[in-house]
C-alpha cells in the first residue's frame, strides 16, 4: 500500500505539474513577444500545429492499453508484439499526414509565419512516438513514470519557448521543436527499456481481434478528431475572419481555466489578473476571459462526461456529443468572431458548451441498465484519463 500511495502521489504531481508548466509557457511567451500581434501569430501557429497533430493523428494509445492488457493477461506475446508493430505503422502514417498538412498550411498562411509553421511540422512525429512509448509504461502500470516524463516534456518546452521567444516567432518554434526532440528521446528510451522487460516472442497475426482493434482505433481517432475541431480549428477560423491578435487574446485567457473553483472572484478580478500576470496590453482580453470562465464552469460541472461513456461501454457517445458541439461552435465562431472578435468567439464556445451539457442531461436521464455494456478494466480508464490530461497539458 505504501508503494501504491507513492506511485499515485507521483502520478498526481506529474500531471498537475505539466499543466502548471504549460500555463507558465503561455505567460513566458506573452511577455517575450513585443506586441499582441506577434503573440497572436505565435498562438495561431500553436493551434495549427495542435490541429494537424490531433486531427490527422491516429489515436492508437487507447487501443494499445485495452488490447495490451488483454494480451499480457493471456501471455499472448506474439500478438502483443504484432500489436505494437501495427501501432507504430499507424502512428508514423498519421504523423506524416499531419506534418504534410502543416507544410501546406505554411505556404497558405501569411509569410511571417511560414518558417515557424515549417519548423512545427516536425513536432507531430515526435509527439506520436512519445505517446507510443508512454503506452508501454501504462502497460507496466508505471503511471507515475509516465506522468513525471510528461512534466519533464512540458518543462523542456517551457525552456525552449523562454529562450526562443526572445528572438522571434520562428526561434520560439525552433525551441519547441528542440524540446520535443529531447523529450521524445527520453520517453522512447524509457519506453524501450520497459518494453524489453516483457517476454520476447515472434510476432503473429492478430486474427479475430483485427476487426475489433480497427473499430476501436477508428472510434478513438474520431473522438479526438472532433475535439481538435472545437479546440484548435475554432481559433484558426477566428483568425481568418479577424486578425491573429484576436487569436492571441483568446489563447492568453484560456490558461485561467485552471481556477474554475474561483469563478465568481475570477470573473470580477480578471482584468487585474491579466494585467498582473501578462501585460496591460492584454487587458482587452478581459471580456472574452469572463465569457470563457462561464463556459469553463459549465464544462467543470459536466466533467464526468469524459469517463462516463467509457465506464458504461458506450464510447461512441463522446463522438456524437462532441460532434454536435463542434457543429454548433465552428459556424458561430465565424459569425460572432467576425463581429465581436475574441469575445464573440468566447460566446460561441459558451453556446456550444451549453448545448453539450443539455445533450448529456438528456442522455443521462434516458440511460437504462440494459444500455450499459461491460465496462473496461480500471487500468484502461486510468490510462485514458491520464492520456487526456497529457493532451490538455500540451
Amino acid at each position: 500500500m505504501s508503494r501504491l500511495f507513492v506511485r499515485r502521489s507521483l502520478t498526481a504531481v506529474g500531471i498537475y505539474s505539466s499543466v502548471v508548466l504549460g500555463f507558465a509557457a503561455t505567460v513566458v511567451a506573452a511577455k517575450a513577444f513585443d506586441s499582441t500581434r506577434a503573440f497572436g501569430d505565435y498562438a495561431t501557429v500553436l493551434f495549427a500545429a495542435a490541429l494537424s497533430q490531433v486531427f490527422f493523428d491516429l489515436t492508437v494509445e487507447e487501443a494499445l492499453v485495452k488490447y495490451g492488457f488483454r494480451y499480457t493477461t493471456a501471455e499472448d506475446w506474439g500478438r502483443f508484439r504484432r500489436l505494437f508493430d501495427a501501432a507504430l505503422r499507424f502512428k508514423l502514417a498519421g504523423s506524416a499526414v499531419g506534418a504534410a498538412a502543416l507544410v501546406v498550411f505554411a505556404f497558405l498562411a501569411p509569410s511571417r509565419m511560414t518558417i515557424a509553421l515549417l519548423l512545427a511540422a516536425g513536432i507531430p512525429l515526435g509527439q506520436s512516438l512519445e505517446g507510443l512509448a508512454g503506452s508501454v509504461l501504462y502497460l507496466r502500470s508505471r503511471y507515475d513514470l509516465r506522468a513525471l516524463l510528461l512534466a519533464w516534456s512540458m518543462g523542456l518546452r517551457l525552456v525552449g519557448i523562454a529562450i526562443g521567444a526572445r528572438y522571434g516567432l520562428a526561434e520560439a518554434r525552433a525551441g519547441v521543436l528542440a524540446a520535443q526532440v529531447a523529450a521524445t528521446a527520453t520517453v522512447v528510451a524509457v519506453g524501450l527499456l520497459a518494453f524489453r522487460r516483457f517476454p520476447q516472442a515472434p510476432a503473429r497475426e492478430l486474427g479475430d481481434d483485427r476487426k475489433g482493434l480497427r473499430s476501436f482505433i477508428v472510434q478513438s481517432s474520431a473522438a479526438t478528431g472532433v475535439l481538435s475541431l472545437r479546440a484548435s480549428l475554432a481559433p484558426l477560423l477566428l483568425g481568418a475572419v479577424t486578425t491573429t491578435t484576436q487569436v492571441g487574446l483568446r489563447y492568453s485567457v484560456a490558461a485561467f481555466l485552471v481556477s474554475l473553483v474561483l469563478v465568481p472572484p475570477l470573473y470580477i478580478y480578471l482584468p487585474t489578473l491579466i494585467r498582473w500576470i501578462y501585460d496591460p496590453a492584454y487587458v482587452a482580453a478581459a471580456n472574452a476571459a469572463r465569457v470563457f470562465t462561464i463556459a469553463a464552469a459549465v464544462q467543470f460541472i459536466f466533467g464526468w462526461t469524459k469517463s462516463f461513456p467509457v465506464t458504461i461501454g458506450r464510447p461512441g457517445l463522446r463522438v456524437v456529443t462532441h460532434g454536435v458541439e463542434a457543429l454548433v461552435v465552428l459556424p458561430l465562431v465565424v459569425v460572432l468572431g467576425a463581429k465581436w472578435g475574441a469575445t464573440g468567439a468566447a460566446a460561441a464556445v459558451l453556446v456550444g458548451m451549453v448545448v453539450f451539457a443539455v445533450m448529456w442531461v438528456f442522455i443521462f436521464l434516458r440511460i437504462e441498465p440494459s444500455d450499459v455494456q461491460r465496462p473496461p478494466a480500471i487500468d484502461e480508464i486510468v490510462a485514458e484519463d491520464e492520456s487526456e490530461a497529457g493532451a490538455l497539458a500540451r
